[in-house]
């Protein structure tokens, strides 16, 4: 059973209306299956170029954090980390070399955390491939500049919509 399958089918009034609702479902489908194909696709480059000890969500959050030196509640407030075991995944990183972490020098509670040069260098094969896609992308005609600037706004204007549900539900 699918989202679809969930939209109940009456009147021809409601078409309109039901039109909308089994493209707005299947856009939130698609979302969460390309969320998970992305990783797909981080584990595949990873076991292609033999890095095996990390998963794709831990490559993912090294490549957002790139550069920066952030707090563990950075990493979701910046949007670089959208999964609930933050601290766990952060701990494993540290444990491994891949990222430095300190106690912030004026509240001793809280902990920054930045790459090493071994978090750079995964945080560097991410960057290849998502390149390598991006030009991939573009050269076979699959998505252009106006396409992806489509797509883009879309997507930060259900975001935005949908934060300010969250926002406003109390």
């Amino acid at each position: 059973m699918s989202i679809q399958d969930q939209i109940p089918s009456e009147t021809s009034a409601m078409s309109r209306t039901q039109g909308f609702m089994v493209n707005y479902l299947e856009a939130l489908s698609l979302v969460e299956r390309l969320h998970r194909l992305l990783l797909d696709v981080i584990k595949d480059e990873f076991e292609r170029v033999g890095v095996l000890e990390i998963n794709a969500v831990q490559a993912l959050l090294l490549f957002n954090i790139g550069d920066n030196e952030v707090t563990a509640g950075e990493l979701k407030s910046r949007g670089y980390y959208q999964g609930s075991n933050v601290s766990y995944n952060l701990k494993k990183l540290v444990d491994m070399g891949y990222m430095h972490h300190q106690r912030c020098e004026i509240d001793r509670r809280s902990v920054r955390v930045k790459l090493t040069e071994k978090g750079q260098k995964i945080r560097e094969v991410v960057s290849e491939l998502f390149s390598r896609h991006a030009d991939g992308l573009e050269a076979k005609g699959v998505l252009g500049p106006d396409g992806i600037d489509d797509i883009t706004r879309s997507l930060k204007r259900m975001e935005r919509y949908w934060s300010d549900q969250i926002r406003y539900i109390y």
